[in-house]
């Protein structure tokens, strides 16, 4: 697998394309302008956080022709911010410039059943599963992969398209209920907790890792990263081989994340996303340099910044819940944290709050994490985040 061919690399003012316009995007915007680019972006939500602060707002579905052409003759390079941008739409971009991360590598880890046939076929570490594309294939699944977890193969995130089934029963019925779409049916593992490593990698093949997070999730939605992760020293080094070897597989460009499992004492990867992570938001305010700014130089072919965290973090999200806490619709009181002087907040400035929806995040920094992870956690509960 290979991208594009970068000759040279590309300096400010030159204008970088964005594909979608959420949070992530709208960090890179800020993190392109810090460093003198302008950004376009592409996005078909008129009101796209992305969008709002960019130098121009593509507002376009991403197959749209016209558009692409326009991003490409308009634009040095082109990346995204979510893995379900269609690989069409970035083969079609690379045929004219740029693009980072490649198709190919994209077109993996968009699917689960191609992810997981990845991991398998590459000897990494990973929970056993069967691909669903028929109830015969439910039918004839090992029975060691009861109980399990099926997960539709496309667009699934934050807990949704996913179901815990105790037995073949309640796989078809599952399955039924996804409307027969493929599937991966994963076995279910003890979990001692999870981590995530995200890394830079540029076109040379250099890596800058950041430091590991360890991840606690609410209703399958990210809920608090902790950073350093609280795990074992060899374990650690372990997921960041694994990580680096996963994106030399792919032969990766850019910013990407893994995620794992740790059951009974081992790495299982879980998932990789072709992108910056929720789980590495610290590194805007605890790291030398943020994984939106490596996604700025490893696309333009600058060399990657330093990847060291100067602080321990903890980093909380905001879902949109918190504007329904009372008995009516509004915004939460943020004079709470804007009480605590090291915690960061970060609002994505999205247009309407719905509950499940990530409406922002908080950091808390330090030098000790105990103390951070008493702070932050504190300021969970104070601005009316319940349960956890």
């Amino acid at each position: 697998m290979s991208g594009s061919p970068m000759l040279s690399p590309i300096l400010p003012p030159a204008t970088l394309g964005m594909l979608g316009g959420g949070q992530l995007g709208r960090f890179f915007v800020a993190a392109a302008h810090e460093l003198g680019y302008k950004v376009w972006v592409l996005d078909p939500d008129q009101h796209s956080p992305a969008g709002r602060i960019a130098d121009r707002h593509l507002c376009a579905a991403y197959e749209d022709a016209a558009a692409l052409d326009e991003l490409a003759a308009g634009c040095a390079a082109v990346t995204t911010e979510f893995e379900n941008v269609p690989a069409a739409t970035l083969s079609r971009l690379a045929e004219r410039i740029p693009v980072r991360p490649a198709a190919a590598a994209v077109s993996i880890c968009q699917q689960r059943i191609n992810e997981k046939s990845f991991l398998r076929d590459n000897g990494f570490p990973h929970g056993a599963f069967a691909s669903i594309e028929s109830a015969a294939d439910i039918e004839n699944a090992n029975a060691g992969l009861f109980p399990g977890i099926l997960k539709v193969a496309r667009f699934g995130y934050d807990g949704k398209g996913q179901v815990v089934v105790e037995d073949r029963a309640a796989a078809l019925a599952a399955f039924q209920k996804f409307k027969g779409e493929a599937c991966v049916l994963e076995q279910k593992l003890t979990l001692d907790y999870e981590i995530s490593i995200v890394l830079a990698r540029d076109a040379e093949g250099r890596v800058a890792a950041f430091p590991p997070a360890e991840n606690q999730h609410g209703n399958g939605i990210l809920d608090v990263s902790i950073v350093p992760a609280r795990s074992d020293a060899c374990l650690v080094c372990d997921a960041e081989d694994i990580a680096r070897r996963i994106a030399e597989k792919l032969a990766y460009i850019g910013v990407l994340a893994v995620e794992f499992f740790v059951s009974r004492g081992r790495l299982y990867v879980n998932e990789m996303a072709p992108r910056p992570h929720n789980s590495g938001h610290y590194t805007l305010d605890a790291c030398v340099s943020s994984q939106y700014e490596q996604q700025v130089r490893a696309l333009c072919g600058l060399p990657l910044g330093e990847s060291r965290a100067h602080s321990v973090s903890v980093m909380v999200n905001l879902l949109g819940d918190l504007w329904f806490a009372s008995e009516q619709y509004r915004e939460p009181d943020w004079s709470t944290l804007a009480a605590i002087p090291n915690l960061k907040l970060h609002l994505y400035g999205k247009s309407t709050a719905k509950p499940g929806r990530k409406m922002g995040h908080f950091t808390v920094v330090g030098e000790h994490l105990d103390k951070a992870l008493a702070t932050a956690l504190a300021a969970r509960e104070a601005i009316g985040i319940l349960g956890g």
